[in-house]
């Protein structure tokens, strides 16, 4: 299984930044993350496919720049055009997916080993 965080991207970002640096960043991700899928499911149910990639960079860029390389996998999967993946299903995968990133993040941000 994959973990839902690179220890060597989050863990780096823990090591060296004072801790309530790394909170705030951790915390800042989390309302970057809300915004983003809220903004996916809207834009899916509205049918604009444009908005829903748009919003599938945004959180593709967010996950990579904190080592939550399994949600930016899947958020540049459903930037593709091509890709078959039913939206319904996509957006349960990345709910999935940010929640364990979230999980593991916090745990990184209280102390732990990622």
């Amino acid at each position: 299984m994959t973990p839902a965080i690179d220890p060597e991207v989050a863990g780096q970002l823990a090591a060296e930044l004072p801790r309530d640096v790394f909170i705030g960043i951790v915390k800042t991700f989390e309302e970057d993350l809300a915004r983003l899928v809220r903004q996916m499911v809207e834009a899916a149910r509205a049918g604009r496919p444009e908005d829903y990639r748009r919003a599938a960079h945004g959180l593709a860029g967010a996950a990579g720049s904190i080592g939550a390389k399994s949600l930016e996998a899947l958020a540049r999967q459903a930037m593709r055009s091509d890709d078959a993946t039913p939206v319904q299903q996509m957006l349960t995968e990345v709910g999935q997916e940010a929640r364990a990133a979230l999980t593991a993040l916090s745990a990184l941000a209280a102390g732990a080993a990622p």
